[in-house]
């Protein structure tokens, strides 16, 4: 059986990396990865070719490749791209589309539709006020698609080009003999957490922030209300959904854009974890009044049926396995071999 040529972006960040490794260790894969930096040695391994740069200037040489999958994991993240607007949409949408445009090109020359797999955010969402969040409780796909973000206004910009470039080009879904076209396939995640990566700052990253400080017995002030929630989800699931959506039956599918869930959490439940772990931990709340507002517009939790029944979705990790068996035992880890290396 040959081997099937996978392109991953953003391969440097949390979900490349992790996605990296699981693609390795299931095998049949030649990867090739896309980032601004370097790849790190935790993966150089596992990838046959790394294409370093900017990749709203490097997708043209993609041409050139038969990639069988696409994942597009690089972006400008929330918090960053309130920031850097302008930058944040040239990253998030023109190098989105133009890898769009590479892959559709692609499926239709060489009749086989390329897996365009793209991971969208709960920042799609976008609630007016608290007492709407607290009363909406799960959101489906389709509602409160009304971001409040230039991150997710862009993530949901892009999943409409994805539908686009997957089903209406040309309007070839009204031709009897459409030629093949791309195989556009969409996730929205909660909050991510991973314990290969240390928290980048995004929007969500309170939470782990809490327990890599309180770990190490640094003082953390989170940036958002204690009283504030939404859904989050393990790393290990997250890579688990990506595969799981990537190998579905197109035919089994009902939709281009699903959500993915796996726990909601209020950050004083973080707080009280981060404490029962760590006893001495110094965290305390002082919230950012720009960062506080984008995590408000976000809702308390999403209902992900939709993938539980089309393709067998289902996590993994619920709130006690998370903090028992995932994060907790390897932050442990990290900074025990980080002390023992300080003190040598």
């Amino acid at each position: 059986m040959s081997e099937k040529s996978v392109l991953v972006t953003g391969a440097c960040g949390e979900i490349g990396q992790a996605l990296v490794q699981s693609l390795a260790a299931q095998g049949g894969f030649r990867i090739v990865t896309a980032n601004l930096a370097p790849l790190p040695g935790t993966i150089s391994p596992f990838v046959a070719e790394h294409v370093q740069g900017d990749l709203v200037n490097k997708t043209r040489i993609f041409y050139d490749y038969d990639f069988d999958i696409v994942f597009h994991l690089a972006a400008s993240l929330s918090s960053k791209a309130e920031i850097a607007g302008e930058e944040a949409h040239r990253i998030n949408v023109e190098g989105t589309m133009g890898l769009l445009l590479m892959a559709a090109y692609r499926s239709e020359k060489y009749r086989k539709p390329v897996k365009f797999i793209f991971p969208s955010s709960i920042a799609a969402y976008g609630l007016p006020n608290l007492e709407t969040k607290r009363a909406a409780g799960c959101i489906k796909e389709d509602e409160w698609n009304t971001p409040h973000t230039m991150y997710g206004c862009n993530k949901l910009y892009c999943e409409k080009l994805g539908i686009y470039y997957s089903h209406f080009i040309g309007q070839r879904h009204l031709d009897p003999e459409p030629p093949v076209m791309l195989d556009f396939r969409a996730l929205r995640f909660p909050g991510l957490i991973s314990t290969l990566t240390v928290p980048s700052g995004g929007t969500s990253d309170y939470g782990p922030e809490m327990l890599h400080h309180a770990a190490q017995g640094l003082p953390y002030a989170c940036f958002v209300r204690d009283d504030t929630r939404i859904s989050f989800m393990a790393m290990p699931d997250a890579v688990k959904s990506l595969l799981m959506l990537t190998d579905a039956r197109r035919a089994s599918l009902t939709r281009p854009v699903y959500n993915v869930a796996a726990f909601s959490l209020g950050a004083g439940e973080f707080r009280k974890r981060a404490l029962g772990a760590f006893p001495s931990a110094q965290i305390t709340f002082s919230p950012n009044p720009r960062r506080q507002g984008i995590v408000d517009s976000w809702p308390e939790d999403i209902d992900d049926s939709a993938a539980r029944h089309d393709w067998g979705w289902q996590p993994d990790y619920n709130v006690e396995r998370f903090f028992e068996e995932y994060f907790l035992p390897e932050i442990r880890k990290r900074y025990k071999r980080v002390s023992a290396r300080t003190n040598e």
